[in-house]
């Protein structure tokens, strides 16, 4: 096999004539008809003087051309960079300047405000709209729709993914054929994904989540996707009556639970329904089944690794927890200080291991050396337990733990106790400075619409059922909590404001 990733996924389907993208207006297109789109692309790339391993940038609109663009790449052997399009010309500059891009393809209205950073790191720049206009589509209409695949290996980079970069300097995760590939095998088997599949796409594509968990997924399965340029509440209603599936985060969820529209009748016929990228809320989970009928699927990935973990589809699908480890990935909790497997049932760093686990981090050997162990294993970051069933849970993430007077305080732990109490919707708990303790619990609540929490009644009843080291000493309520893209809680925006909580409270 020439390029396993690019033929296993799409080559099976060249001459595939059923419908691959349902998109908006009533409009269709197929597997050949999308496959010649980005063979098009992929002798445009190789027009433009990019050979394999070389890196593409993409700050682009989420179109079909742009999913296209992710295709031609794949045949080409060049390494697909996809880049959040919330992204200021700031944070830009970093990923094209460390990544050593060949070509960064923008929106067509970004030109003027990117082009110094593309002149900068000496990359060629082309453009890209949401409505597949731009000079790369024009230079992409003039090509043949045939392209000559290079040969790649299991190994050879497919992607180059940057974290988050909420602790220090972004990351580039580098994730390789086998990495992407076995994932998608993974999934199908687990979620028992077929061609007869219909999966609702409103995810972003410069996330794995859209990009890789649903698009190579179906892609194998050789379903179709309902690919949506983002999620709006109507437009998905609208359209799940067509659907078998659906992948999305916890806010999909609360915003359709919250719309009189979304019944049970409506999702009668659906299949499935999966929730990552963030923590699932026991209280979403509960009122979803009651108004559908349905338990939603909760699984746990990493920009690393893609996916780890996924509640069964057969079985109990248990809130709370991210369920058992995929086909082929191994998972353990360790000592965050040693390293050393510890007893089921106790809470430490969560490592897995696995054809999932990515290549290392670009250009940084020394953090790849201290996260990658050398027997494959990937400390996650993330702390965990599992439970006599097998169950992963996961407490939070390790630099999200709290250390107050030497006792370890793991703020999931709080949180679920905190969004029982009447009022509150959701919770989360923080560590801030403190002047005796090191540091100290600070709890944020969000209302319940139309609700103000009783701050006295919840404290009490923490009083009665924390242990003192835990009781949030500090309670503060917010309209709602600061999220990312991908409905992660920003936690390190509220770390900055309320940094001071307790050095104010002690002047």
């Amino acid at each position: 096999m020439a390029n396993p990733l690019c033929d296993t996924l799409f080559g099976q389907h060249a001459e595939n004539d059923a419908v691959f993208l349902r998109l908006p207006k009533g409009r269709t297109q197929s597997y050949r008809a999308f496959l010649a789109e980005a063979a098009r692309y992929a002798n445009v790339l190789t027009a433009q003087g990019l050979k394999p391993g070389d890196r593409l940038a993409v700050h682009v609109a989420k179109s079909p051309e742009a999913l296209a663009l992710y295709v031609a790449c794949l045949r080409a052997g060049v390494v697909f960079l996809p880049l959040n399009t919330a992204y200021t010309p700031a944070e830009l500059d970093y990923f094209i300047a460390d990544s050593g891009a060949a070509l960064f393809v923008c929106d067509p209205d970004d030109v003027a405000a990117l082009t110094p950073i593309a002149a900068s790191a000496g990359c060629a720049l082309e453009t890209l709209g949401a409505d597949g206009s731009g000079t790369l589509a024009d230079r992409a209409a003039a090509q043949e729709t045939e392209f000559v695949t290079p040969a790649r290996g299991l190994d050879d980079l497919a992607a180059l993914l940057y974290t988050s970069g909420t602790t220090g300097r972004s990351k580039g995760a580098m994730l390789t054929q086998q990495n992407l590939l076995s994932n998608a095998q993974a999934l199908v088997e687990a979620w028992r994904f077929t061609s007869d599949d219909v999966l609702l796409h409103a995810l972003p594509v410069f996330h794995a989540h859209g990009l890789f968990v649903a698009t190579n997924t179906l892609a194998l399965a050789g379903g179709a996707l309902i690919f949506l340029p983002k999620f709006e509440t109507d437009t998905v209603i609208q359209r799940l009556p067509e659907a078998t599936a659906m992948m999305g985060v916890p806010t999909f969820y609360t915003r359709l639970l919250d719309t009189p529209e979304f019944t049970r009748d409506l999702v009668g016929h659906m299949r499935l329904f999966i929730s990552g990228s963030a923590p699932l809320l026991a209280e979403t989970h509960e009122r979803f089944e009651a108004r559908t009928g349905h338990r939603i699927l909760e699984r746990y990935g990493m920009t690393e690794t893609s996916m780890n973990t996924s509640n069964p589809y057969e079985g109990e699908r248990r809130a709370g927890t991210v369920g058992f480890p995929l086909p082929g990935v191994e998972a353990k909790v360790c000592d965050p200080e040693t390293g050393a497997t510890l007893p089921q049932g106790e809470i430490g760093v969560l490592e897995v291991r696995g054809p999932n686990v990515f290549k290392g981090y670009w250009q940084m050997p020394e953090k790849t050396a201290a996260e990658l162990r050398e027997d494959g294993f990937f400390i996650t970051g993330d702390m965990a337990r599992i439970d006599a069933d097998g169950y992963v849970h996961i407490v939070g993430r390790g630099k999200d733990l709290i250390i107050s007077g030497g006792y370890n305080i793991y703020p999931k732990e709080i949180e679920i106790f905190l969004d029982d109490q009447p009022g509150v919707l959701e919770s989360a708990v923080i560590g801030a400075p403190h002047p005796d303790f090191g540091e100290s619990v600070v709890a944020i609540l969000v209302p319940e619409p139309g609700t103000t929490p009783d701050l006295a009644a919840i404290e009490a009843a923490a009083r009665q059922d924390l242990a003192g080291f835990k009781l949030p000493r500090h309670f503060a309520l917010l309209d709602a909590l600061p999220r990312n893209t991908m409905g992660k809680v920003q936690k390190n925006l509220l770390r900055d404001d309320f940094a001071d909580v307790f050095r104010a409270q002690a002047s």
